[in-house]
């Protein structure tokens, strides 16, 4: 079946950053086949229903490069990362019950939908109940379980889980649902299970992805175990080996590191308010860039953030680029749009699929409301203020309308594919028997007392 969507203005990502006033889109199933002006359109395509949508603004889903699902916002504050790991979020992880890890994707997922996020790269764990919350609410998933394979680290998921999952929900959903290869840290995983999880990568051909150079705490163990820098180590390591290889926050990379990234082919995951809620650092992205690296943006989880709004982590993005380098022209609104969109597709291996709106790329489309004050003036065209208000003054809750694979899963900002009331209600059972849970560890473990990182 064919529609055409239109609206006042069609913002494309495509390599010639098009914007089309009075635009459309021609989407067939799960495929957009045409875009252009609402008139060539309809005149092009006799008799195709039209879903006129005025005050509106078409784009691309924006795409999460690095999250992790979870149901710890406002609950973990005022640490540094390494600090903020030991007393709040890993003893978590050790109590963390499937249940627990199902309601924090189902409710992570809709939030990311409902503010204009139609793919996400997630880091979790028991995530069987991530591919059903991805499978029922429609969003694009990537999901990368949490791996620790180390005797410091054994409270995570396991290879063996991986690879379970890679066996069965790798390519479900009409494809929206991936599985990729993934590590906490290299550190948390002995060499043997280094060479594993590349192997499993190569064996799928799929994706793998780690943190990275987050934190100089991580640097210092990093050496201590591997005599080296963290960048060079995972190259050493064979983790940079994958069909794909992301790495996420590369806060505290020098020259020498983002040289071997861009040769290596490999993609990073920018996370600014997580990075600057932590304490860790500034990532060098204008660099990173330069040098050929494709950058995406994350959230980073709830939890470190505390929203998964990606139009608010575009302008952290941009706004932090510009103070780390004192230089008001950094990272501007164009390459910030590009982050979050196209070039976030490239991170992850899906620019010829999503990412921008042309024909023969998957009909991901979110409609952006421009009768806000937020959006008040706006300038149409190229050389207009359009890309500026996206950027620097939108919020995710301006977004009223979502398509994935050809599907509405938000409609007037609503969501169409579950009861968000009661994926709210299941948070509210689970979190406090979690809490109690984790609090009777604290107790029987010195409290979450601090310690060295080896």
């Amino acid at each position: 079946m064919k529609s055409i969507i239109a609206a006042d203005a069609v913002l494309t990502m495509d390599p010639t950053r098009q914007v089309i006033d009075d635009g459309a889109i021609l989407v067939e199933g799960d495929v957009i086949r045409a875009v252009g002006t609402r008139e060539t359109l309809e005149r092009a395509n006799p008799g195709v229903a039209v879903r006129r949508m005025h005050n509106r603004l078409l784009m691309p889903g924006l795409v999460n490069t690095h999250l992790h699902s979870g149901v710890l916002r406002g609950t973990a504050e005022g640490l540094s990362v390494w600090e903020w790991l030991q007393r709040y979020i890993d003893p978590m992880h050790r109590v963390l019950t499937a249940r627990d890890a199902a309601a924090a994707s189902w409710i992570s997922y809709a939030e990311a939908i409902l503010s204009g996020t139609t793919t996400v790269v997630d880091m979790w764990r028991f995530m069987e109940g991530a591919g059903h919350a991805a499978s029922t609410l429609g969003n694009r998933t990537i999901m990368v379980p949490y791996v620790g394979e180390h005797a410091d680290f054994d409270y995570f998921d396991h290879l063996d889980d991986t690879e379970r999952l890679l066996e069965s929900w790798h390519g479900k959903a009409n494809g929206r649902v991936q599985v990729w290869v993934g590590l906490e840290h290299a550190f948390y995983a002995t060499e043997p299970a280094h060479r594993r999880a590349i192997e499993l990568a190569q064996k799928f051909n799929t994706g793998f992805h780690t943190h990275s150079n987050e934190a100089e705490v991580e640097l210092r163990e990093m050496h201590r175990r591997y005599g080296m820098r963290s960048i060079p180590a995972l190259k050493k390591l064979g983790l940079l080996d994958a069909p794909k290889t992301l790495l996420a926050h590369c806060v505290w990379l020098d020259d020498d590191e983002i040289e071997l990234i861009a040769k290596s082919g490999v993609a990073v995951a920018h996370n600014p308010t997580s990075n600057m809620k932590l304490a860790s650092g500034a990532a060098p992205v204008v660099k990173l860039r330069a040098a050929g690296v494709p950058v995406g943006i994350g959230t980073d989880g709830e939890k470190e953030n505390n929203n998964l709004d990606m139009f608010e982590e575009m302008k952290f993005a941009s706004l932090l680029a510009k103070l780390a380098n004192l230089d008001a022209a950094a990272l501007d609104a164009w390459d910030t749009l590009e982050m979050a969109t196209i070039e976030g597709a490239r991170a992850i291996g899906m620019a010829d699929q999503i990412g921008s709106l042309e024909p023969g790329k998957k009909a991901d489309i979110i409609a952006v409301r421009t009768d806000t004050p937020r959006m008040t003036p706006l300038i149409g065209g190229k050389d207009g203020n359009l890309h500026y208000n996206l950027v620097f003054a939108v919020q995710g809750g301006d977004v009223d309308f979502s398509m994935i694979d050809g599907k509405i899963v938000v409609e007037n900002g609503q969501l169409m594919t579950s009861d968000l009331n009661e994926l709210i209600a299941e948070v509210h059972a689970i979190v406090p028997v979690l809490f109690a849970r984790r609090d009777a560890w604290l107790a029987a473990n010195g409290g979450g007392a601090i310690t060295a990182i080896a």
